[in-house]
């Protein structure tokens, strides 16, 4: 592993300010500046944020997460104890907007010709694209916006992403459609487009798939949105011989306006490492606690998502896979996204966030009758819903695998091993 990039290197620079599009807006303003500071959190260099005096001054501003970043002139650090939240070198409403593991595979490969090129929190938010999720943008200016990102064919996302992955140089001529990558979360190859008014998201095979990753998901996601689950629009093409699944995104409206998003870490206040020792129904208590919208549709909401997820074997449930829109008001649960099933060669599986409190995570359907009333709901209404989503999977199997474009032996290694494994249906460890 290379060492972080020096301060040195000119794109790496030694102060970002931050840019929002606050709500109703389809412009953006200067909300504040983060600047490193002499506090380190493990290796890492804890960054400050400071409102900026014009920002204060907007009559529309809000607090860009008040358990985070309260509206105040001093500098605000992220490692507040008094908060009670974990440690961090970064605001968890900022982390957000930060690229992930493919994002920063990109970024590194692209300037460095090296994927494991390790580099600092300023210089990946420096570096990757503008059009990133959520309502927020990074610049070396507090005066002057600029948009990073040109346009790219899906053919050229597709051939970039090919690239990155197989970690050899980028040439000229794709180097804008690598930029593409830069600004999303997860691990997997995927890239933002757009088309006319639509902003997308694109998902590729990766090189060491085995089975149908991609077609997986868009089973997954038609199936949710059967079930009365809040997804995004999704559709499969075939792009030079390859399948691709184009989402559409939620954080963007039809007008240009982006939604401030905060994942349930950011929102639990959690480290990535702290993570594990999550549960649902600690979420739900933030839910029941907290400035939500629709308090008891939203807990139905997230019992039916977890109930969703243990059917379909999405083991990878973690809290970045699970988000909220934040107006300066209110929290809003964001559409369900990352609807992944997981492979597995057995039965036993677990899930990322533990269903009850006490910590069992197995994926069965009995643990989230345990967890029923945490959601404010009975057994019978556990029941009833879990009843819903095993039949509506049966009964839309045949449509969501064509839809997904899906082969008979596919949709058939899929049913029984990722969705509905008789695991799920047991009452033991």
């Amino acid at each position: 592993m290379i060492s972080k990039l020096a301060s040195a290197d000119s794109r790496s620079p030694n102060r970002l300010y931050v840019w929002v599009w606050l709500p109703h807006s389809i412009t953006p303003v200067v909300a504040g500046v983060l600047a490193p500071t002499d506090r380190k959190v493990g290796d890492e260099t804890v960054l400050s944020f400071t409102y900026a005096r014009s920002y204060q001054n907007v009559d529309e501003r809000i607090s860009l997460f008040p358990q985070e970043l309260p509206l105040q002139d001093e500098p605000i650090y992220p490692s507040d104890p008094q908060l009670g939240r974990s440690a961090l070198a970064l605001h968890g409403c900022i982390r957000d907007c930060a690229p992930d593991a493919w994002g920063r595979r990109v970024i590194n490969q692209r300037f460095f010709q090296d994927p494991e090129y390790d580099l600092d929190e300023i210089t990946y938010l420096a570096n990757s694209g503008s059009n990133r999720i959520g309502a927020l943008d990074f610049q070396p200016s507090p005066t002057k916006y600029t948009h990073r990102g040109e346009n790219a064919t899906l053919e050229q996302l597709m051939n970039a992403a090919s690239l990155i992955e197989s970690g050899e140089p980028i040439p000229t001529e794709l180097e804008a459609a690598a930029e593409h990558g830069t600004s999303i979360g997860g691990a997997r190859p995927k890239a933002l487009l757009s088309d006319g008014t639509r902003e997308l998201i694109a998902k590729f095979a990766s090189t060491t798939d085995v089975r149908p990753v991609i077609q997986a998901e868009a089973v997954a996601t038609f199936l949710a949105d059967c079930v009365g689950i809040q997804v995004a629009r999704s559709e499969v093409r075939t792009v030079s011989g390859k399948k691709v699944l184009i989402l559409e995104r939620f954080d963007r409206t039809t007008l240009g306006q982006r939604k401030q998003m905060l994942s349930a870490l950011t929102i639990l206040g959690y480290s990535e490492m702290e993570a594990r020792h999550s549960s649902y129904p600690e979420l739900a208590e933030a839910i029941r606690q907290g400035p939500w919208d629709q308090v008891s549709a939203t807990l139905h909401e997230l019992f039916t998502r977890v109930v969703f997820n243990v059917c379909i074997g999405n083991t990878d449930d973690h809290l970045r896979n699970h988000a909220a829109f934040w107006d300066g008001t209110h929290l809003r649960l964001t559409p369900a996204y990352d609807l992944t099933p997981q492979p597995r060669s057995g039965e036993t599986a677990s899930q990322a966030i533990a269903i009850t409190r006490d910590g069992q995570r197995q994926s069965q359907l009995s643990l989230c009758r345990k967890a029923a009333a945490s959601f404010q709901l009975s057994v019978k209404d556990a029941d009833e819903i879990i009843d819903h989503v095993v039949s509506t999977i049966q009964n839309n199997w045949k449509e969501a695998t064509d839809h997904a474009q899906l082969g008979a032996h596919e949709a058939q290694s899929l049913m029984k091993r990722e969705f509905l494994n008789p695991y799920i249906f047991y009452d033991q460890p």
